[in-house]
């Protein structure tokens, strides 16, 4: 290594995957770690917040361990030590907060608090160099946005879900078909199988701004469900997957490449866990491909990897804020509600 590279050792405990990574010059991940805690809350269908905090400390030390010996770093060797403070479940990010405070207090290794979203979307950053300005796709279990970014450190979000996510509302109707928790993966698997024969509705996609709802589209497939139970009716399983996502996608897309039109952006990023849906990816990619080469952006679809929660995004985050000067100090505190700032054009 030159004496120019910046290694950063980066946590991420905002749920329930606890993580840590080494990423150099916020782009080469030299180690990435993930302590996966889904069996544990399968039975439960969905995350137990104090189960998941238990976990996190179970672990945190020694993957933290893993991550240096990984990537052949010692302590001194680590420029910066980045952590997720929020958004997140406060227990959970309490436990990554503190493990990063307490190493930073320990070696004199200035910290990084970053936000998770921000987090998100710079995985895009961990493929492929980013032209600003940009948008992303941000879709994951809590959040649904359409985010504009005027460069690596300043995000102003300029579409938000009013109710459920779409990563919400898969989890909620695979209770329903009976998959287990996270649902996302088999329902988008079973999409591929069927047909949209059901016509779910398609909330908003026509409204001038650019917000999202899916608690309507959620109840319109239990209330098809639960009729047909009552009726001693079987649907098919795939055509239901199938109708529920060409919902999702028709309303995401759209209001996307309608976000692309007018903010023409040189870089178009998806990112979080909802990234990792083939149906999605699909369809953004098809869709931007027919612009206009003048409005036409760059497409970077982070690896299925780092769609998830992970350290390595946190790293890439934190060298965009580490080459801007935005430290933080001792004060650093979990922010469960954490929010990137709105675009002015929606407080209007």
């Amino acid at each position: 290594m030159t004496k120019k590279d910046v290694r950063i050792l980066a946590f991420e405990s905002s749920c329930d995957e606890t993580s840590t990574a080494v990423i150099k010059n916020g782009r080469e991940i030299e180690s990435l770690i993930v302590a996966t805690q889904i069996k544990s809350h399968q039975r439960f269908g969905g995350v137990v917040p104090e189960v998941a905090s238990r976990h996190h400390i179970e672990v945190i030390t020694q993957i933290t361990k893993e991550a240096l010996d990984e990537a052949n770093a010692t302590w001194a060797d680590i420029d910066a030590i980045a952590v997720t403070y929020g958004p997140g479940l406060v227990g959970a990010l309490l436990i990554g907060v503190s493990a990063a405070k307490a190493a930073s207090m320990a070696t004199g290794i200035p910290l990084i608090g970053v936000d998770h979203i921000m987090g998100h979307i710079m995985a895009a950053q961990l493929k492929d160099e980013i032209e600003y300005p940009a948008i992303a796709l941000q879709v994951s279990g809590g959040h649904t946005e359409i985010v504009l970014m005027k460069d690596p450190i300043h995000f102003e979000i300029v579409g938000d879900t009013r109710d459920d996510a779409a990563g919400e509302a898969y989890d909620k109707i695979g209770r329903v078909l009976g998959v287990n928790y996270p649902a996302g993966k088999t329902i988008d698997e079973w999409a591929h199988k069927g047909k949209d024969t059901f016509h779910f509705p398609r909330a908003m996609m026509e409204d001038d701004d650019y917000d999202f709802s899916f608690s309507g589209l959620k109840s319109a497939f239990i209330n098809t469900c639960h009729h047909a139970d009552q009726i001693h009716e079987e649907l098919d399983k795939y055509d239901l997957a199938a109708s529920f996502q060409a919902s999702v996608v028709d309303v995401l897309s759209h209001k996307t490449i309608r976000a692309i039109k007018e903010y023409k952006p040189k870089t178009f990023i998806l990112g979080g866990g909802v990234a990792a849906n083939h149906g999605l990816r699909d369809r953004l990619a098809e869709e931007i491909e027919k612009l206009p080469a003048n409005i036409k952006p760059k497409v970077i679809l982070p690896d299925l990897k780092l769609c998830g929660d992970n350290a390595a995004m946190i790293g890439a985050a934190a060298y965009n804020l580490y080459k801007a000067g935005k430290f933080s100090d001792e004060n650093l505190n979990a922010d469960p509600s954490l929010e990137l700032p709105y675009a002015e054009s929606m407080l209007k």
